[in-house]
C-alpha cells in the first residue's frame, strides 16, 4: 500500500543503497564541514539512514505535528538536520560539523539525490506531466 504520493520503486534494495551511497559521496564532496572517510562509510551512512528514516523519523514527525503545522512544513528540515546528527554520532568515520551543517547536508543530499534519482520521470521513463493529479482534457470534437 502507498502512503500520500509516494511511487513504486522497483529497483533492488542494495542498487537504491548504492545509489544513496553515492548521493552522500557527492554530497561530502561539494560540503566542507562535512567529513567522510570512505566509500564503505558512505555505505553505512546510507544503511542507517535508510533505518533511521524508517523508524525514529516518524515517530518525531508524529510528536511535533503543532510544530510542523506552525512553521508550515520547515520543522521538517529540522528533524531532517536531527536525524543527519544522530547518524554522524553513530557511525565513525562519518563527521558533521553542527546543526546547520546537518540543515545544509540534509538540503544538498535530497538534490543530488533528486538529480541521479531522475525525480522529473515517472517510473515508465517518459517526463512527467505538468498537469494537477486529476485533470483531464475534455475529448475533442
Amino acid at each position: 500500500m502507498l502512503l500520500f504520493n509516494q511511487r513504486r520503486d522497483n529497483r533492488p534494495f542494495w542498487l537504491k543503497m548504492l545509489i544513496l551511497a553515492l548521493c552522500i559521496t557527492v554530497t561530502d564532496a561539494v560540503m566542507s564541514s562535512v567529513t567522510l572517510d570512505h566509500f564503505s562509510t558512505a555505505i553505512w551512512v546510507a544503511l542507517l539512514l535508510t533505518l533511521l528514516n524508517a523508524t525514529i523519523k516518524p515517530l518525531l514527525v508524529l510528536l511535533t505535528i503543532p510544530l510542523t503545522v506552525v512553521s508550515m512544513g520547515l520543522f521538517l528540515l529540522v528533524i531532517n538536520a536531527i536525524v543527519i546528527l544522530i547518524a554522524s554520532s553513530w557511525v565513525g568515520g562519518f563527521n558533521v560539523e553542527g546543526f546547520w551543517s546537518a540543515l545544509g547536508f540534509s538540503i544538498v543530499l535530497t538534490l543530488v539525490s533528486s538529480l541521479l534519482n531522475g525525480k522529473s520521470h515517472n517510473s515508465q521513463g517518459r517526463k512527467a506531466s505538468k498537469e494537477p493529479a486529476g485533470w483531464h482534457m475534455p475529448p475533442k470534437g
